[in-house]
């Protein structure tokens, strides 16, 4: 670019000058944020702002435990959030079900609206449809590693770069339900709350492996890669299954919901009774009555909706959602503003 016109005029350019002018929004940028690593190696490699009040933010995160792609975090952060405060904030971890993504409860709910009500951070990671677990891979083990993903990698990545407090909750919906209370119990006293939406909570009840057979082969998967065959392999599937963990939640406050007669309740569609969705609802509150009779036996306190009516999806979600995002906010000690 030329500047001696300007000269003749008695007018002095920087080059940081012309740089605005070329590049708006260059001038007064304000610095990228620097992130540290989790002990794995994994990194946040980039981020970008969704919102334009900068309160929704997400992630690209490069681990060795997924090494096909780079999963993404949304995050949901509160006012007067910084990287430099010297307050910290209490943390949901909020998990998706199978077919869904980072992205699906922004995009299904009105969980940023809900947030933004509360000093509260939220972490929405990538699941894909990985069944919140490191794969067994017949005994061999190896990537991929969701579980070290979400609760080393993540984990740490939250703790060391976003000014959250030890005040911990995870909920999910779905297979991601069935995360959040096996994550809540295999790593105990790590959450004040676990919160499930009609997650498979006792993965080896009769019929339950056949059933997650069909399920995860009709996502193109190996089912048996995932927690092993079954029964042969039925001591991985315990290391993972929320019955089978339920004593490790002691000391965590607990909420799990589901519907029990494979019927569409209110704001469902009107669909066949063979619909997958009100089947897998029927089956998911047969695993919840068992999950609930464990608790029982084990002296947990707990809350459950065991609602009748009602199918697999976003309608019930949001419902039960609304009634436990309040409990979720005074036991972490999320402020409402």
């Amino acid at each position: 670019m030329r500047t001696e016109p300007l000269r003749r005029l008695g007018v002095v350019v920087t080059s940081a000058a012309l740089l605005a002018a070329v590049v708006p929004g260059t001038a007064n940028a304000a610095p990228r944020l620097k992130f540290k690593a989790a002990s794995t190696g994994a990194k946040i490699i980039d981020y970008k702002w969704v919102s334009k009040n900068k309160r929704q933010m997400d992630i690209t995160i490069k681990t060795p435990s997924l090494p096909d792609g780079n999963p993404k975090v949304r995050l949901l952060l509160p006012k007067k959030w910084s990287m430099k405060s010297k307050k910290t904030w209490p943390i949901v971890y909020l998990l998706h079900g199978g077919h869904d993504s980072y992205i699906s409860w922004t995009k299904n709910s009105s969980i940023e609206t809900m947030a933004a009500k509360y000093d509260v951070i939220v972490a929405m990671p990538e699941g894909a449809n990985g069944s919140y677990t490191d794969w067994y891979n017949y005994g061999k083990f190896g990537t991929p590693k969701w579980e070290t993903f979400h609760m080393t990698e993540v984990y740490q990545l939250m703790e060391r770069n976003f000014r959250v407090s030890k005040s911990r909750a995870v909920m999910g919906n779905s297979s991601g339900g069935m995360g959040a209370m096996g994550y809540a119990a295999r790593y105990k006293g790590r959450f004040k709350y676990a919160a499930s939406l009609s997650g498979l909570l006792h993965l080896r009840a009769p019929f339950i492996p056949q059933f997650l057979d069909q399920i995860n082969s009709g996502n193109g998967q190996d089912p048996d890669a995932i927690w092993g065959r079954y029964p042969a392999d039925a001591e991985n599937w315990k290391l993972h299954n929320p019955y089978d963990l339920a004593a490790g939640l002691k000391g965590t406050k607990v909420f799990f919901s589901s519907g029990l007669d494979g019927q569409p309740g209110e704001g469902d569609p009107n669909v066949d009774p063979w619909d997958l969705g009100l089947v897998s609802e029927k089956w998911t509150g047969y695993t919840n009555q068992y999950f609930k009779r464990r608790l029982n036996s084990l002296k947990i306190p707990h809350v459950s909706h065991l609602y009748g009516k009602g199918r697999h999806n976003w309608p019930a979600w949001r419902r039960e959602t609304a009634f436990v995002w309040p409990r979720i906010m005074k036991t972490i000690g999320a402020k409402r503003y």
